[in-house]
């Protein structure tokens, strides 16, 4: 597993498949303030709840610079569903293959119910506009995750 990234390392680089099937690639926002943030499964509870805070949330970060996208190990077609199903109106991106999630080590052991097992780590990246990681937020909390990103931000 990769080491765990630290502010001022540059984030590593990508490209995955959005819901629709598009190809984005972090090498796309350069000039923009990114949110990256991993997410264990589209449609869970917990992940539901997140992913409706950054849609509420959405218009405040554009306005303070940030584009949020979000990665999980879903299908396409489970991220499609995801998107209609709660609205959401940012990129979902795909990663089956645990390509990136392996790269910005958010993929590994975690305690869950008190057994420790393989899984996705919910964790959230800040990267400015060179690239650089601004923020790097592993085992974060899905509730209240953007009101305390938001603080950090100082948004």
């Amino acid at each position: 597993m990769t080491s765990r990234l630290d502010i001022g390392q540059t984030a590593p680089a990508f490209t995955l498949p959005n819901q629709d099937g598009q190809d984005v690639c972090l090498g796309d926002f350069v000039g923009k303030k990114v949110i990256l943030y991993f997410y264990p499964a589209a449609s869970t509870p917990g992940c539901t709840k997140q992913a409706c805070d950054f849609r509420d949330s959405l218009a405040s970060l554009a306005a303070a610079g940030y584009v949020v996208l979000g990665i999980s190990k879903d299908t396409l077609a489970k991220l499609k569903k995801f998107e209609a199903t709660e609205a959401l109106t940012f990129p979902l991106l795909s990663d089956p293959e645990l390509t990136v999630h392996n790269s910005y080590a958010t993929y590994g052991e975690k305690s869950m119910y008190g057994k420790t097992v393989m899984g996705v780590i919910r964790s959230t990246f800040v990267i400015d506009e060179t690239g650089k990681i601004e923020l790097a937020l592993y085992n974060v909390k899905a509730t209240g995750h953007v009101a305390m990103l938001r603080t950090k931000l100082g948004l």
